[in-house]
């Protein structure tokens, strides 16, 4: 992908700023969105689209699950993965029902260098 729009949703301010920082140092001409929970990531999805969104599971206001469920048929061609430390089966098996990828953290450069290329 040469130049690609991510939307990193997470309620943790340092987990975005780790991911800002090496997807900036891997990727310097990519456009780079953040939200804070799954209402906010998915008010962002219907004003532009996104090529890769990587989203928290547990956050407040709306979790990543019920995001997921509306984000994916609004960007039925992106890359969307679960970055979250709650690596229950339930929550891998919705990424498998709604076709997005499961990252298990702690965030790592190796984990996302994978991912997003």
């Amino acid at each position: 992908m040469s130049q690609a729009t991510c939307l990193i949703v997470d309620d943790s301010r340092m987990s975005r700023l780790m991911l800002k920082k090496i997807i900036s140092d891997l990727h310097p001409d990519w456009n780079l969105v953040e939200a804070e929970n799954g209402q906010e990531a998915i008010d962002k999805v219907k004003e532009q689209a996104f090529d890769i969104v990587l989203l928290d599971y547990n956050m407040p206001v709306m979790e990543g699950g019920p995001a997921a469920e509306v984000i994916r048929p609004l960007l039925p061609n992106a890359k969307i993965a679960f970055l979250t430390a709650n690596v229950q089966d339930a929550i891998k098996n919705l990424a498998i029902k709604l076709n997005i990828d499961f990252i298990p953290k702690p965030i790592t450069e190796t984990k996302i260098k994978d991912y997003v290329g």
